[in-house]
């Protein structure tokens, strides 16, 4: 087995998994720490080191609030279970599985972005655990990078030290920085550079739509085909969206200054992390720390790029849960009276028409096609606005899925947000939740799924018995078709297509973003 690797700056040293086919090498440094001085700059590489280093230990996680802090917080119960975890800005490492024997093996790559909203999260969370991945014949990669203040500050000094520099996207430069590092060192874990799959969920999901929409990406062979799940960037009717403008991010960043009497940069890289991450915490989350259409890495809000088909013509596969959140943080209309001041507000002259395809005439069936119809459902309504979009465009390699199982243990969440990334890594054994075997069946199916697409840019194929998995078609204008992934109905299509999703799509289409439905 490749148990020892030569990379860029130096060798490096693995350890085989549980599956002893396998072996992981954690903590790989592909940047310099960016302390001190390097705090708030662009990545620079990493230095050279002499003899092998050991990669058997995940490295730091980056600075963020004591993961576990809030034992109420569903994650804490799910995944965030180390309150002590090691944490630093000492941070920009990556993690490799591989299944290669020797070097020039080939495997198609898979390169994974954490979510955590760009305040938190870590490669270390135990569902990330890449062996699954790995033994279906995928060199799996998983990039740290800077969240929150960290991350994303923006401040007028910064921009006047760096004039040409990436304003508020330090935490996008260090994902670049992680592909890139990919393309120059994966061939020598058996990996194909030629050949890369990035994948993110949530957050994560938001900076594959950052990195593929991108001028600093574009024709730079860093990607080759994308998977985002339950993603941040994508909007329906203008909200939801986690970006700043520039002009809001430097605000931001000289409020921040002037609330903790922070007089000039210099005084702020002096600061010790664990005060100032403490600051960034209390001072603000999503709407504080986020990406920036600086000018540079992005030159448009992500969202319009994807609305304008302003990204690379490559695969995609997307999807959301079903207990994602659901009208975007808005009082749910549960009466006929809220649900026509809710038409109203949104569609304007055209409420009438909303109204009437709803076709409820009791408060009971407002709250049954509220609660079921998922022309409700936020995420799921961004989702189809965009699968729309790459149909009418003409794009091929449409793979949408909506994943509904019933998620089993004592607090019954239902699919919530994230809950997919047991699955699709294939993880579940390590989870608390009573998970049977219909649970482990579509995890083995999810997994297929993901590292076919990565493979040759199409899900479908055998499973491990040798049966042909339920057909996963890429959906055109005839065959709209979204993939449905639960104990009971894996494989049911359904044309979601419906008057009712019709009507909020032409509306966004039309009347908000000005391209004809």
């Amino acid at each position: 087995m490749l148990r020892t690797v030569r990379t860029e700056n130096g060798t490096v040293r693995g350890i085989p998994g549980a599956d002893p086919r396998i072996t992981a090498f954690k903590g790989i440094p592909f940047a310099k720490p960016p302390m001190g001085n390097l705090r708030w700059r662009a990545p620079e590489p990493a230095e050279n080191w002499q003899g092998i280093r050991d990669c058997s230990r995940f490295a730091p996680i980056s600075m963020q609030e004591i993961p576990g802090k809030d034992p109420d917080n569903i994650y804490t119960r799910e995944w965030h279970v180390d309150p002590d975890i090691p944490m630093s800005e000492d941070c920009l490492y990556l993690n490799v599985w591989t299944p290669a024997k020797t070097e020039g093996e080939k495997y198609p790559v898979m390169v994974w972005f954490f979510g955590g909203g760009f305040n938190c999260g870590y490669t270390a969370e135990m569902e990330f655990d890449g062996e699954r991945i790995a033994r279906r014949g995928i060199v799996l990669v998983s990039v740290n990078y800077r969240v929150g203040v960290f991350g994303f500050l923006t401040h007028p000094e910064l921009m006047k030290e760096d004039p040409a520099g990436c304003y508020g996207n330090y935490g996008m430069l260090d994902q670049r920085a992680g592909l890139e590092w990919v393309q120059r060192n994966i061939k020598n874990f058996g990996g194909d550079p030629g050949n890369v799959t990035f994948f993110g969920q949530s957050a994560g999901a938001g900076s594959v739509i950052c990195q593929l929409t991108s001028p600093m990406n574009a024709d730079k062979g860093l990607f080759h085909k994308a998977i985002f799940q339950s993603g941040g960037g994508l909007r329906a009717y203008g909200q939801g969206n986690f970006m700043l403008t520039l002009e809001e991010a430097k605000q931001n960043g000289k409020e921040f200054f002037e609330k903790n009497g922070l007089n000039s940069l210099e005084q702020a890289r002096r600061m010790d992390a664990r005060t100032i991450c403490q600051m960034g915490t209390d001072f603000g989350f999503i709407n504080k720390w986020s990406p920036t259409v600086d000018g540079r890495f992005l030159t448009e809000d992500p969202s319009d790029a994807l609305a304008n088909g302003r990204y690379p013509d490559i695969p995609l596969m997307f999807g959301c849960t079903g207990g994602e959140y659901e009208l975007r943080g808005k009082p749910v209309p549960e009466t006929l009276e809220e649900l026509e001041c809710f038409a109203r507000e949104k569609f304007g002259d055209e409420w009438e028409e909303f109204i009437r395809l709803c076709q409820v005439d009791s408060n009971e069936a407002v709250r049954a096609l509220v609660y079921s119809d998922d022309a409700f459902k936020g995420r799921f309504m961004n989702n189809i606005l965009f699968l729309w979009q790459r149909m009418e465009a003409g794009y091929a390699g449409n793979y949408m899925y909506y994943f509904n199982p019933d998620i089993p243990g004592w607090d019954h969440p239902g699919a919530f947000h994230s809950s997919e990334l047991w699955f699709m890594f294939e993880t579940l054994a390590k989870c608390w939740r009573p998970f049977t075997g219909e649970h482990y069946d579509l995890a083995r199916k999810m997994c297929n799924y993901w590292t076919n697409f990565a493979k040759n840019g199409n899900p479908n194929g055998l499973d491990q018995d040798g049966t042909i998995m339920p057909e996963w078609k890429s959906s055109t204008e005839e065959e709209p078709f979204i993939l449905f992934l639960g104990e009971k109905y894996i494989g049911k299509y359904e044309n979601c297509i419906t008057n009712l999703t019709k009507f909020r799509m032409r509306y966004v289409f039309e009347k908000l973003l000005g391209i004809n439905f």
